[in-house]
């Protein structure tokens, strides 16, 4: 295994130069990460390692565990180890409830170093960009509530172009000082960025055999010469382009299906609610509609599951991340072709407002069902079921039914995966969609509904921004199983999802600029109108300029990286004089 060292690079961990590696933030040697990857290779290195076969018994059954067949592996296909997970610390668990998930003290502070060392690299990421976003998120808040609720006379014709330009700039400098968050706890966590990208460092994690038979062919290719590595070079390259072509094939049968057995449904939806009168009757048309929906986008996430598995991908977080656009493109169309059709070919904008305000009401509701009610549900039932039985089997009605231990509690947890399948591991997937969604919602259509912002952040009943910390932290301490460590370093695709949201909302937010200030409909290329085209290409500028002139690196990580850079090679050069000059001695 490879650590970082206190010079700055990877090198491989020796018990003897211990002191030479860095330690966590916590005092520890190893990372969470680490040590659960240790845990899976003592326990699945239980190999029978004789010349055949050896018998096994168990209840009063036999067992034939086979040469060179992990003991874990026969165990848990013959049920009788049933699941292998992480267990919670009581300790720090309590702690983290304390200081984190029950704190209402200060809304968006959390306790980031001591959550990377409880569940790793990933999930403290997300809730970085979450604390960070929620705080950010403030300011389209108060400023949309002060375009709304302020009359600025002969002025209120330049509020709404002000407010988009406003929210575009925020947007656009929310995500660029996120990477230079994101930079920062990395170089605070000692965790570089070559971490991702090396498949050999897939802590805890089994790369599949076409992973394994890539990167095995990458290496081979190194270690030859001549007409055999020209040959394995052409080899390599047809499996490069063959993999792409799979998943260009698999994105196009995503589209296909979108095109035609989607779309018809989401206008049929808009249409509906256009013509039916009754408020009420919308209202619940909306709830059916999200509810049949999120079956639907499952489905075809599960789909698109399948269709990753054909791919091939250099490693799981490629495989991730290519999973992360397909659905994330079924979810795009089902949460905005319905706001698209009222915005844009009814330009019905007090129905688009009522949709607005419904969709953000309900789609919390059902997701707040989703991710937290149903799992406790379903946790309460699997404990009531299991003392029923214990009382059954016992004889007695009365009295508590303790449990055998912890692990037996524990195991009645649901697992933090994501609601599309276990393709993904960890229910992350779901937590940035939420985000993701919403983010898509009160931008694309800010200059419809300023007051979305306020709504997202802070007035919503059910769940806000503020209160999706407290909600998050309570799910993975409370409801669910420990997850397992992911060893991702950034946000992944969700940052491009997010860019492309930036990039939509300049193009809608001008188009629907255009329609209130052309009222009759005659698309007339006049000078207000002509200005806010003007205003779509400089905000587009901007959007791409911005990260020429905002670094994604704080100056002190640039500067550290830099002088660990130069550390590592005076000490590469000391040691490569040290042995020309040991040879060189030699030779005399």
């Amino acid at each position: 295994m490879r650590k970082p060292t206190h010079i700055g690079m990877d090198l491989q961990f020796e018990w003897e130069d211990v002191n030479a590696f860095v330690r966590q933030p916590d005092g520890s040697l190893f990372s969470w990460c680490e040590r659960f990857h240790f845990y899976r290779h003592l326990i699945y290195g239980i190999v029978n390692k004789s010349q055949s076969d050896i018998i096994l018994k168990w209840d009063m059954e036999e067992i034939h565990w086979e040469r060179g067949e992990p003991l874990l592996q026969r165990l848990e296909s013959e049920s009788i180890v049933k699941q292998v997970f992480p267990m919670h610390i009581e300790t720090k668990r309590k702690e983290l409830l304390r200081s984190w998930a029950l704190n209402w003290l200060d809304f968006t502070k959390q306790p980031i170093d001591d959550i990377y060392s409880y569940f790793g690299t990933k999930i403290a990421v997300y809730f970085a960009f979450l604390g960070m976003y929620t705080r950010w998120m403030l300011f389209p808040a108060g400023l949309g509530l002060i375009s709304q609720l302020i009359d600025f006379g002969p002025f209120q014709l330049l509020v709404l172009p002000i407010f988009f330009v406003s929210i575009t700039l925020w947007a656009v400098m929310f995500f660029q000082f996120w990477k230079r968050k994101n930079s920062a706890l990395l170089t605070r966590w000692q965790i570089s960025y070559s971490v991702e990208a090396d498949p050999g460092y897939d802590l805890g994690y089994k790369l599949s055999g076409k992973e394994w038979s890539l990167v095995q062919s990458t290496v081979e290719l190194a270690g030859k010469e001549g007409q055999d590595r020209r040959k394995d070079k052409e080899k390599f390259q047809r499996e490069e382009w063959f993999g792409a072509f799979l998943r260009v094939r698999n994105d196009a049968i995503v589209i296909l299906c979108i095109i035609c057995l989607q779309l018809p449904f989401e206008l049929a939806y808009a249409h509906l609610y256009e013509v039916v009168g009754s408020d009420v009757i919308k209202f619940g048309l909306t709830a059916i509609y999200l509810f049949l929906i999120q079956h639907f986008t499952r489905i075809g996430g599960k789909v698109s599951v399948q269709l990753i598995n054909h791919e091939k991908n250099v490693s799981r977080e490629y495989r991730a991340d290519s999973l992360v656009y397909k659905v994330f493109g079924l979810y795009f169309m089902q949460s905005y072709i319905g706001l698209f059709y009222h915005a844009l070919l009814h330009r019905n904008f007090k129905t688009l407002r009522q949709v607005l305000i419904q969709r953000l009401i309900i789609s919390e509701v059902l997701e707040n069902l989703w991710e937290n009610s149903f799992p406790y549900l379903k946790y309460s039932y699997k404990k009531h079921k299991v003392r029923k039985n214990k009382r059954h089997e016992k004889g007695s009605t009365r009295g508590k039914i303790q449990f055998a231990s912890r692990v037996e509690k524990e195991y009645l947890k649901p697992s933090y995966s994501a609601s599309i399948g276990e393709e993904l591991e960890d229910g992350l997937f779901d937590d940035f969609l939420e985000l993701a969604l919403q983010f898509g919602m009160i931008m694309m259509f800010a200059c419809v509904f300023p007051l979305a912002f306020a709504f997202a952040a802070l007035v919503c009943p059910v769940q806000n921004n503020i209160t999706e910390i407290r909600t998050d932290a309570l799910k993975l301490l409370v409801i669910m199983k420990r997850p397992e460590p992911r060893t991702s370093v950034t946000i992944g695709a969700w940052l491009n999802i997010f860019q492309f949201l930036i990039v939509m909302s300049i193009c809608t937010n001008s188009a629907l600029l255009v329609c209130l200030y052309d009222q009759e409909g005659k698309w007339k290329i006049e000078p207000g109108l002509a200005a806010i085209l003007v205003m779509e290409h400089v905000l587009l500028l901007i959007k791409f300029g911005v990260s020429r002139f905002v670094p994604e690196e704080p100056a002190w990580v640039r500067a550290n990286r830099v002088k660990n850079a130069t550390q590592a090679q005076d000490v590469c050069s000391k040691q490569l004089l040290r042995t020309i000059s040991a040879k060189a001695t030699k030779d005399d």
